[in-house]
């Protein structure tokens, strides 16, 4: 039971801290499921059983018993548990790099004639603005900007690919300049894993 106990623990992070509230050898009890409501716990058991009283307490309590005779099994499941508890965690992907050749100004929008030199652009991709590796829209943690349009010739698309010449224009931003490049990119969630 301590072998079991303390590698549980040490499956705590900074995020998720495990707690054994109580350990014990011999067949798990009504006293254990009672400990377990009051704590709010779940009821680990290895190579035991609950009495039929303790069962019965457990489902009327809506207590959690899981037994193993397996302690790998014990630990894996606990762990994946765990990892169901974290929140996924937020991954970027650059999907195409276009290049501003020209640029067009307007009463109310810069446009820009582009070529894909990287990729496929989408009308709902998410982009920056990158002058000399330096991003320069949108600036500040966790800022995102959307494109306005996307046009080939005078045709808007829902989507450019490598090599292909298009125009485009980004809401609320109207200092593009030649050379340029405006960065697409998806947001992926990725589960997290201990």
């Amino acid at each position: 039971v301590e072998a079991l106990s303390d590698f549980l623990q040490k499956l705590s992070t900074e995020e998720i801290a495990i707690n054994v509230v109580h350990k014990a050898v011999g067949g798990i009890t009504e006293s254990d499921v009672l400990l377990a409501t009051a704590s709010d716990a779940i009821i680990l058991g290895f190579q035991v059983r609950p009495s039929l009283q303790a069962s019965k307490l457990a489902e009327k309590e809506n207590i959690e018993i899981k037994t193993y005779s397996i302690i790998y099994n014990a630990i894996e499941e606990i762990k994946s548990a765990m990892e169901g508890m974290l929140e996924p965690k937020i991954q970027e992907k650059v999907v195409a790099n276009v290049e501003v050749r020209e640029v067009y100004k307007f009463d109310k929008a810069t446009v820009a004639g582009c070529q894909v030199i990287d990729g496929k652009i989408n009308r709902n991709s998410k982009v920056r603005v990158v002058r000399d590796g330096i991003i320069v829209y949108p600036t500040g943690e966790g800022n995102s900007a959307e494109l306005g349009s996307l046009k080939r010739y005078k045709d808007d698309v829902k989507e450019v690919t490598n090599g292909m010449e298009c125009g485009l224009t980004i809401k609320n931003y109207n200092d593009l300049r030649v050379g340029d490049i405006v960065e697409a990119y998806e947001e992926e969630e990725v589960k997290r894993t201990l």
